[in-house]
Order: structure tokens, then sequence, then C-alpha cells
């Protein structure tokens, strides 16, 4: 149902009180609502940090860097739009308080203000207008949807509160919705008072809620919906519950039976009419009600302590599981304490997964886990560093090579199986200097990769400075280990396999292109293998306990 004329129309999504509510969580809400009504729809984010991107982050601080096609490292909410809309974004879609200075600064230095002193009115206001006008433009886009980072009275963000502010008056159809949180001191107590301070803070920036969305411990009831209406000028009916859900994806579907359709067209001046989300509910369903009971699955990493450092693995699972209509019970498992108690551990998981991740700490217990893994012919999925140690494991315990390694780890190693690409090797600079972004793999007929992908040709992200030294590679295939994939132009590794067709390793990173609409092909592979592993488990129980039951009776 695109705008007739294409009246372009913006809806700024702000914090308050505190940050970590989920605004990405209801900026991709919001957007799937509208798309599924037919509009094209652009989100845009905004970050106050003045790194220039999420490249030089520690997962531990900021979660996970998301990695787009076209090599942006941008924050992990992208993760989230991409996943529930089902498309590819560009690096347009991200500001960071480091980007639109720097951006503004080269322009400054170029001569462009040439006899005026550069200030943050009207310059760098100017400049977020044009940015955000300019991405709509480009997009061709109905909506476009803005989160800003960070919560209101930020200072870092406030430049850009202000250019939303100036926004406002300048285009005739934008949208204010402020995330709230409504804490209970006591059960059936919502406390109202500190999203009354938040948007009278929000007011005095010169910006009015349309509707306001409240997490909170438990349903708000009237009287608080009244309240907070009431102070902050809204219909009570535009005050919506945000409550903690099973899934994410179910949101999208909470919001739309409160009717949050109603206060978006009485601000922008749309159909009412809900959407249609039987589809989406469908998918739903199998994430909160799956038919085919449970699998294992390890997740063995170095930052398991904040779940959001492997946000896109674990929403990979989930959309493969959801295909298979099956209950993924992943436990994060930290490597440096395998290093201590085994990998005995894992023996009970239907599938393990190691991620990507740098430095030394928790490495052998990784290289531990992968090979409890191909000794026991539990399914396997090495997703880059993954990948780069399942080729170190292969040249210790199969090549017999015991001081194989990565030259990230140890550089005097005399098999140095994993080494940096060649051009890396004069780079210094850390930030955006990473193999980045997407890349086209070629894949061999006939292996596991190839059949689950269905392709020979396949575009994947990546994000790494080392790669499968092609010194080794013809060892590795006399001794049965499978490359499946490499790179189409450079001859790169990309992609290996065990000989059992059990455990696939990619120098990619695949999580970053899964969708719940469109699962990725190597996590279909490992719950498809995950789930022959339990069922053959369970047969094998069967069989025999009615052995034993059998014997029994002929003994009697």
């Amino acid at each position: 149902m695109p705008m007739p004329n294409k009246q372009r129309k913006y809806i700024a999504i702000l914090g308050s009180i505190m940050s970590g509510l989920g605004k990405g969580i209801l900026t991709a809400s919001i957007c799937k609502l509208l798309q599924l009504k037919g509009y094209k729809v652009v989100p845009l984010k905004f970050d106050g940090y003045l790194n220039v991107d999420c490249g030089t982050m520690n997962p531990f601080r900021h979660g996970e860097v998301f990695v787009l096609d076209d090599g942006s490292e941008v924050d992990m909410d992208f993760g989230t739009y991409e996943r529930f809309l089902n498309i590819s974004m560009t690096k347009f879609s991200s500001i960071t308080g480091g980007k639109i200075f720097q951006h503004l600064i080269q322009k400054e230095r170029e001569g462009r203000f040439l006899g005026r002193d550069v200030q943050i009115v009207p310059h760098l206001t100017d400049e977020l207008k044009d940015w955000i006008r300019r991405l709509g433009e480009e997009a061709d886009a109905d909506f476009v949807i803005i989160e800003v980072g960070g919560t209101v009275g930020d200072l870092e963000n406030s430049y850009f509160i202000e250019a939303i502010r100036q926004l406002s008056y300048e285009e005739k159809y934008l949208m204010v919705i402020q995330l709230t949180r409504v804490p209970s001191l006591s059960k059936g107590e919502p406390k109202t008072k500190p999203t009354q301070h938040a948007n009278r803070l929000i007011q005095s920036l010169g910006l009015r809620p349309d509707a306001i969305v409240c997490r909170e411990d438990e349903p708000l009831t009237k009287e608080a919906i009244e309240k907070i209406a009431q102070f902050a000028n809204i219909k009570p009916e535009f005050v919506y519950d945000d409550p903690t859900v099973g899934t994410i994806y179910e949101l999208p579907i909470i919001l739309n039976r409160q009717g949050i359709m109603q206060a978006i067209s009485s601000r922008l001046d749309i159909d009412p009419t809900p959407p249609d989300l039987s589809s989406w509910c469908t998918l739903v369903n199998r994430i909160t009600s799956p038919s085919n009971g449970a699998v294992k699955i390890a997740l063995v990493g170095k930052y398991t302590s904040t779940r959001d450092a492997y946000a896109s693995v674990y929403e990979s699972i989930v959309h493969a599981a959801a295909h298979y209509d099956v209950k993924p019970l992943i436990d994060f498992i930290e490597s440096a304490q395998l290093e201590e108690s085994g990998p005995q551990q894992l023996s009970g998981y239907d599938g393990i997964i190691v991620p990507g991740g740098f430095g030394k700490r928790g490495i052998e217990g990784k290289i531990s886990a992968i090979s409890h893994a191909r000794v026991n012919n539990i399914p396997y999925l090495g997703l880059c560093l993954g990948m780069q140690l399942m080729v170190v494991e292969y040249a210790r315990n199969v090549l017999g090579w015991e001081d194989a390694h990565t030259t990230e780890i140890y550089p005097e190693t005399k098999h140095p199986v994993i080494d940096l690409l060649p051009e890396q090797k004069t780079i210094y600079r850390k930030g955006g200097t990473m193999r980045l972004g997407a890349y086209t793999m070629q894949l061999v007929p006939g292996t596991v990769a190839h059949s689950y992908y269905g392709l020979e040709l396949v575009d994947e992200r990546h994000r790494h400075r080392y790669e499968v030294n092609p010194e080794f590679v013809r060892d590795f295939e006399e001794h049965g280990l499978v490359i499946s994939g490499r790179h189409k132009d450079s001859g790169i590794v990309e992609m290996v396999e065990w000989p059992n067709g059990l455990g696939i390793g990619t120098q990619a990173h695949p999580e970053f292109k899964s969708r719940l609409e469109k699962p990725a092909p190597l996590f279909l592979f490992l719950i498809e293998k995950a789930l022959q592993r339990r069922n053959n488990s369970k047969e094998y129980l069967c069989n025999a306990i009615n052995n034993e039951e059998n014997e029994q009776r002929a003994a009697k």
C-alpha cells in the first residue's frame, strides 16, 4: 500500500529513564508492521559515541559487532532490523557521533564553509537532517524509522535530538514514540513518576511524544495508563505495553493486538487497517510452541557472560530450529573453563558451535570442544575463528603436527596452518581494515555445503584478518579434510568439511544473513544433523530398553 505521490513520513523512537530497554526491537517491530501493510520502510540508527563505527569495540561492553554487505561494522540493532525485515541494509542507515563529526570536519577542511564559523546549530543539525532525508530518497522509502541511541538527557545525543526537533517542524509527517520503563515496587503497584519526569524532559527539548510504549514488570493497570496519558498529553489508548516475551519476534503481534497502528495512522494520516500477520504468527508459533521436541546445542565461546556478544548466532539457531519446528536448548559454554574441566560435559549435546572471536584466551578450550565433536560424531559448525581452529585441530590430531596453530596466537609455530592474509601484513591501523563485507565463494558440487545452499556461487559476509595457509592445503586434502568452498577469484579457502559430513567450518559469518523468514543454510545443516543425532540416540535407547525387556521375559 505505497503512499500516493510518495509523501515520505518519519517516526523517531526515543529512549528515556535508562538504556537497554530494547529500542532496537521496538523499532524493528514497528518497521515490520508497516512493511506488512505494504509500505517500503528503511530504519536509521543514531549512536552518540565518537567511534566512527563499532569495529574496535569490546563485545563485553557493547555486544556483537554486526557487519553489512558493504563492509560496514555497525551496532547490533542492525541485525535485529535485518532479521525482522528480511532485507540487507547499507552504511547510510548508521550514523555515529564520530562519523557525523568526521563528515562535517572533512567538509570544513575542503573549504565548504569558507567565511563561516562551523557550529552545532545550524551546520551539524543541518547535516543530520540532510542525511535522514537523503536516506529516504535513495531508498525510495515510504517511511524512515529513526532509532535514537542512548537516553534523553544524554549530552552525546542532544544535538541529534535537536535535529529531530527541527525536522518535526520542517516535515508535515513526523511522529515521536517514547520508550520508557514502568517499575513496580510491589505487586500491582506500577510507578509512573519516572515516566512522567522523562516525558517532561522530552517536551522541554521541543518534542512531544505521540505514543508511549512501556516496558514493565507486570501489565499496566487502567489507573497507570490514565496517569501516564494525562501527564503526557496523549490519549490513554496511545499508551502501550511492551512486556517480556518468549521470543523477540512476538512483539509486532503484541503491539498490533493493542492497536498501535491506530496511533500511527492518527498522527501520520495512513490507512488504520491492521496488517495481516498470519504468516508471521505461523513462524512465531513454531518458536514458542514447536511440535518436534527439542535439540541441545552447545555454543562454546569466550564472551559467554554476555549473550549479546553472540546475538546473531543465537537468533540464527532459533531461525533454523523454527524451520524444523523444533525447540533449541542453547547453552553458552565458556571455552576457558573447558581448559580446566575438559570437554566431557559436551557429550550430552546434539550439536556444537564455535563462533568467531579474537585473542588467545580460551583457545585451547575451543580446540578441545572441536576435537570432542569430531571424535564422537557430534554435528559441528565453526564460524570464522571456529573454522580456523577446526583446521588447527585437524592438523594436530589427524596430520600429527602437534605444534600446529594460528600465527595470531603462536607466531613461532613450525606449522602455521592459519596465517595473516597477505594484504593484512602491511596494515597497522585497526579500525575498518579487516576483510569486511560480502564476498563470493564457489562451492564444490557434491559437498555437504553445496547440498544445503543449492548453489555453486554464494555470497556471505566476512570479518577477519587470518586465513587457511595455502601452503598446507594439499596436506589437508591428502588426509581427508574436504575443501568445499573457495573465494571465486583469489582462491582463499572459505569452507572446510570433515570426511564424515558432520562438521562444517566457514571463514564467513553466515549468521549475519540469517532471517526468521529465510534461515541461513549452514544453521539448517546443524539443526538437521542435530535432530538426526537426537532421533538416533532415542532409537538406540528404545532398542536397548526393548532388548533388555525381551531378555528378562525370556529368562522368566
